[in-house]
């Protein structure tokens, strides 16, 4: 049926090719540093650069992914909370390989997107509920995607600025 076509505003569009472009800025900014600068956090405690990369990856499988289809199998599932400071800590972030790390959210991010593109008006309106937030459907977990993704983004950007002004004292 003809109805049963999706018909994305162009903000969903924009939200998704956004989605699809953060693996690509991410190894831009990754370009000239070393394996020291990938690992030293900001100044402030946040993440190094090799840690966000880290989370976004653990992310994007055990929490984007894993929301993803359980909205889509299930009937408004509980959506458990993915605790990025504690997976950091015991999983070791800093000890990993920024290479892997990239390339493993990258095939991840390429699967939600996928499975994302896909989605009829109907299914972007299935709901679940994300454990600390309430009740989100499909299309505002995409958006809240894309917002996690800038936040990072921006992190990085800091982190990156740090290096540059640490090389030109030093």
């Amino acid at each position: 049926m003809e109805n049963d076509l999706p018909t994305f505003e162009p903000a969903w569009n924009e939200c998704l090719e956004f989605l699809t472009q953060t693996p690509d800025k991410i190894s831009k900014f990754l370009e000239g540093l070393s394996d020291t600068e990938m690992r030293r956090p900001e100044s402030d405690g946040r993440f190094s650069a090799l840690e966000n990369i880290c989370h976004l990856r653990d992310l994007e499988s055990e929490g984007y992914g894993l929301r993803i289809d359980r909205m889509l199998d299930e009937a408004n599932p509980l959506l458990p909370d993915f605790d990025g400071a504690r997976a950091a800590a015991e999983r070791n972030y800093n000890q990993q390989q920024s290479d892997a790390a990239l390339a493993e959210f990258t095939s991840s991010r390429r699967r939600n997107i996928e499975k994302l593109r896909g989605l009829t008006s109907e299914e972007m309106q299935r709901a679940g509920t994300l454990e600390g937030v309430g009740d989100v459907t499909l299309k505002r977990l995409a958006e809240m995607m894309r917002e996690h993704d800038e936040s990072h983004l921006d992190d990085m950007r800091v982190l990156r600025l740090q290096l540059k002004r640490s090389r030109e004292i030093g």
